[in-house]
């Protein structure tokens, strides 16, 4: 689950040629990235995996990509899918990538609220 300093260097480079407020935050051994404050993206292993859900989630099966699973092979997944390495260094290909995860951070975020908090 490690995450090499270059390899992180590299990934936000990217990603600020797309989307300028990204930041990064170290979290259980990897390293979380936002937008602002919307959480849509991860890296662990030095891999780039990216928020989904039902809406942009084919767009990954489509490339047959696979979910996330954090404790390894067989083990329970993530909705988060990882981003080829040609779309990384892309500008132009990565900017509707992130901006579909981004959507889905927004939309969970939005679901969240509408839910509230029960006491």
């Amino acid at each position: 689950m490690a995450v090499s300093a270059g390899y992180r260097t590299f990934v936000l480079d990217q990603l600020r040629r797309v989307i300028p407020d990204v930041h990064a935050k170290r979290m259980f051994g990897g390293v979380g990235l936002y937008a602002g404050e919307l959480f849509f993206a991860l890296i662990d292993d030095d891999t780039l995996y990216l928020k989904a859900d039902d809406v942009n989630r084919p767009d990954f099966e489509r490339r047959g990509l696979r979910p996330f699973q954090p404790f390894g092979e067989g083990t329970a997944t993530m909705q988060y899918y990882p981003l080829a390495e040609d779309v990384l260094e892309d500008p132009e290909a990565l900017r509707p990538w992130t901006d579909a995860a981004v959507a889905v951070a927004r939309r969970a975020k939005a679901g969240k609220k509408k839910g509230g908090r029960r006491r």
